[in-house]
């Protein structure tokens, strides 16, 4: 023994089988427990590799449904804007029918048919021709 401070300092003495034995059970020991750690990494790569294929999937679809849900809504204000412009006119005409009275029989005016003045087909053309040469529609070559 050696007195080092207040305490005493056993050297335990440790043949040199029990040192190999204990050495051989500790190699094997972290063996197993590095064998241990490496396949739970690897279910852990697996589990993350599957997730992330899993999460983009559900992104796409996702992705998917919004789009369409922005081309409804666009559609949606597109038949809004029309609803709206029909309600305006049918106020319109409702307002337009309190404006304008009802007529009778007593309020129409009667006009005579006037007679349609026949033209010849040859005095139509004859004036069109002549009418040509002087737009100069008409023109003389070279």
């Amino acid at each position: 023994m050696k007195p080092y401070g207040n305490q005493l300092n056993f050297k335990k003495k440790v043949s040199y089988e029990s040192k190999k034995n204990s050495e051989k059970i500790s190699i094997i020991s972290i063996k197993l427990i590095h064998q241990i750690s490496d396949t739970i990494n690897i279910s852990l790569l697996v589990l993350i590799f599957i997730l992330l294929f899993l999460s983009f999937n559900s992104q796409r679809k996702w992705s998917n449904t919004y789009k369409n849900l922005s081309k409804t809504r666009a559609i949606n204000n597109n038949l809004i804007d029309y609803i709206s412009k029909i309600e305006e006119f049918y106020i319109s005409e409702l307002e337009s029918i309190n404006t304008y009275r009802k007529t009778k029989p007593e309020d129409l005016i009667y006009l005579d048919k006037l007679p349609e003045k026949k033209e010849s087909l040859f005095k139509k053309n004859l004036r069109s021709f002549i009418e040509g040469f002087s737009d100069s529609k008409y023109q003389r070559g070279y």
